[in-house]
């Protein structure tokens, strides 16, 4: 599954587009495998207590999801870290 990263995401993976080898059911899944596969991006998805953070947006081929929300295998997931500054 292709995964798209925004911001400083790219440092931890090196490029913009990355393939996550993962048969998804849900956005959790693919969550999931992309923090495996790169574990440094952990802390920029995630609170302490394993919540997403709030200003994180997952999007599935261009509409914002959710991570219990199904996703479909050929399905473009783009990322989009919290961002800080102002």
């Amino acid at each position: 599954m292709q995964v798209t990263v925004f911001g400083p995401l790219r440092s931890a993976t090196g490029q913009k587009t990355v393939e996550v080898n993962v048969d998804p059911r849900t956005v959790r899944d693919v969550l999931d495998a992309f923090v495996e596969e790169y574990p440094r991006v952990r802390s920029q998805l995630y609170t302490a207590d394993n919540a997403i953070r709030p200003s994180v947006r997952v999007m599935i081929d261009s509409q914002k999801v959710e991570l219990d929300d199904p996703c479909p295998a050929r399905s473009t997931v783009a990322l989009f870290p919290a961002m800080q500054g102002g």
